[in-house]
């Protein structure tokens, strides 16, 4: 019997998912079955899915992940990406099952929170690794940078309003005005695949550096992920200059630093209001105090 954690337990509950955790044990068995594979011990890590080792049939150390359905995470989106990098700056993709959003994947090692890098390693790394993943990828059908913009821009006005306003409207705006920008901005003929959730919980050792799992896979500005980068580590972007870390990672990648802020604006304050919605203190305390001290300040 498989044991899974309650984190994945209380995501299912909430989603409505109810049939999906009863079936769960039947579903990883035929997937034994079919894939020729072992399943061990689960990860108490993520919410979004089941995930656990597995052994393949020529002893191959794999890992098993069965998304929750409704959840907020697409399997799709997820086994598009794996497919299109085939191993670089992700990790290799074995086998996925479409109907069960189950993806079989390359084991890789400890996440680069555990490591104490200090933070402008950190960044320097997650830069280089988001970058091997950069690339077209015109025909994949993934979502554009345009439509997360959109979809971001609604998420900050509804949680704002459902959550009674717990950051000033000066920050909402500041994030409005930034989303529409970067909407207009994209341009289909120069959007690159991107990760689209880089941080260093989703950084794991490879035999030859890093590499990002889960994720999201979005046709976009490459500028996006430096904005994830951007809405991490709140209490350190206070510590100087703000605008400095945008200007860095910009630096390092070739890419616009004013992309890079924008996109951190909107991250950062969407992040925000997830985290206190969910609880999730003191990062979301944390989040929204650097949004209020930022607001309204633009890179030139």
């Amino acid at each position: 019997m498989i044991e899974v954690p309650e984190a994945v337990r209380s995501k299912a509950w909430a989603a409505g998912a109810e049939g999906w955790l009863e079936g769960l044990p039947a579903v990883v068995a035929g997937l034994e079955a079919a894939w020729g594979i072992t399943v061990g011990r689960a990860y108490a890590g993520g919410s979004e899915a089941f995930v656990a080792d597995a052994i393949r049939a020529d002893g191959t150390p794999a890992v098993l992940k069965v998304v929750i359905p409704g959840g907020g995470k697409d399997a799709g989106n997820e086994a598009a990406v794996l497919r299109i990098v085939e191993g670089d700056g992700c990790p290799e993709l074995y086998r996925y099952d479409a109907e069960q959003g189950a993806l079989l994947m390359e084991r890789l090692g400890r996440p680069m929170f555990e490591l104490g890098l200090p933070l402008g390693r950190r960044l320097e790394i997650l830069c280089d690794t988001a970058a091997l993943i950069w690339r077209p990828a015109a025909d994949s059908g993934l979502p554009t940078g345009a439509e997360k913009a959109r979809w971001l821009a609604e998420f900050i006005t509804r949680l704002w309003e459902e959550l009674d306003h717990p950051c000033s409207e000066k920050v909402v705006e500041h994030a409005l005005v930034s989303a529409r920008r970067r909407e207009l901005a994209h341009r289909d003929e120069k959007a690159v695949l991107v990760h689209g959730d880089v941080h260093q919980l989703n950084a794991l050792q490879s035999d030859d550096g890093f590499k990002l799992v889960d994720p999201d896979g979005l046709l976009a500005e490459a500028e996006y992920d430096l904005g994830v980068l951007m809405r991490g580590d709140p209490v350190e972007l206070l510590a100087g200059d703000p605008l400095e870390r945008a200007r860095r990672l910009a630096a390092r990648t070739g890419l616009d630093p004013v992309a890079t802020w924008e996109w951190g604006v909107i991250e950062r304050v969407s992040t925000g209001l997830l985290c206190t919605q969910i609880n999730f203190q003191p990062l979301g305390r944390d989040t929204l105090r650097t949004a209020e001290a930022v607001a309204g300040l633009a890179m030139s």
